[in-house]
């Protein structure tokens, strides 16, 4: 059974850094891209970022400059890297898996889910 488990999440300041992680357990997914969506309340859910096996990525433009994704696949692992941040930030962020190689930055590119984490940027 597949399973991705994202931490890190909880309350920062504007302006301030924060790291999520995902750890996907169940098989491997070296060979797969793996991305961060996030959801605020009231919103839909919306691409953050995504990271190829080879480490080749894609950013939201809103992110642009501010997150960083990287992954290490010994550990079977995602971060996100989240630098300055803003209070339109705060939203659940989701870790996102697919069975591809490719990039994708839509949710339905996406075969399977994390939880969410909580991410709360005061102002």
């Amino acid at each position: 059974q597949v399973q991705l488990a994202e931490s890190g999440g909880g309350l920062v300041q504007a302006g301030g850094s924060h790291r999520l992680s995902c750890a996907a357990s169940g098989r491997t997914f070296s060979n797969n891209a793996m991305g961060w969506f996030r959801q605020a309340p009231g919103k839909e859910r919306e691409f953050v970022a995504a990271i190829r096996w080879s480490g080749g990525s894609a950013y939201a433009d809103s992110v642009k400059g501010r997150f960083a994704i990287s992954r290490d696949n010994a550990k079977n692992t995602v971060y996100l890297q989240m630098n300055t941040l803003k209070p339109e930030d705060t939203a659940v962020y989701y870790c996102a898996a697919r069975g591809r190689t490719l990039l994708g930055t839509r949710p339905s590119d996406f075969d399977y889910w994390g939880q969410g984490t909580q991410v709360t940027v005061s102002s």
